[in-house]
């Protein structure tokens, strides 16, 4: 097996892993009034976000190792997913704006180089 596989999975593990821990720590306190059900309903929110992340990294890290020119917009666009996500609590217009905004910033930086 590939070392390299490995650790990608390791990583994704990782980052999926503290994605459902950390807001169950430190977000209990600062919770949305819509969300106050307990550290379920915490849990049951963050897993889209993990989710969509997880996608993310999984997806783009063999296209990234070949093509190094789309590191930056991936990491636009996962930027842009994770802020519009905690600022709206809406998977789908925090899925959207990072689309849009890997699409925007990919355009860019491949009519530059």
């Amino acid at each position: 097996m590939n070392t390299s596989i490995f650790f990608i999975g390791l990583i994704v593990g990782t980052v999926n892993f503290l994605f459902r821990y950390l807001p169950l720590r430190l977000g209990a306190s600062r919770v949305s009034s819509s969300l106050q059900h307990g550290k379920t309903g915490l849990l049951l929110d963050s897993i889209g976000i993990a989710s969509i992340c997880a996608l993310l990294v999984v997806s783009s890290v063999p296209d990234m190792l070949k093509q190094s020119e789309k590191f930056l917009p991936a990491l636009a666009g996962f930027t842009i997913l994770t802020l519009c996500f905690y600022t709206t609590r809406s998977i789908i217009v925090a899925t959207l704006a990072g689309a849009l905004c890997y699409g925007i910033a990919f355009k860019f930086f491949i009519t530059m180089i």
